[in-house]
């Protein structure tokens, strides 16, 4: 499977826009709280962000790698 790597860069042209939906969840947040409680009103919208975003970059991640696989796996495998 050496020759079926997954590079970074071909990561970050499938994930772009994530990564700019990302940037601006946080913007929103941080932008739309209050001086004094920033944290406590941001905090969980943009760890929840965070996840949203690693589930998808995972996932097109694998999906680079199943379509640079795909017919080197026999079936049933």
């Amino acid at each position: 499977m050496q020759g079926q790597r997954v590079t970074a860069k071909q990561i970050l042209a499938e994930i772009g826009m994530d990564v700019e939906h990302l940037a601006q969840k946080m913007a929103d947040a941080i932008s739309r709280a209050q001086a004094g409680v920033i944290i406590d009103q941001n905090e969980e919208l943009v760890r929840d962000a965070h996840a949203d975003f690693r589930q998808k970059a995972y996932q097109k991640a694998l999906s680079l790698l199943e379509k640079k696989t795909a017919g080197f796996f026999p079936l049933g495998r």
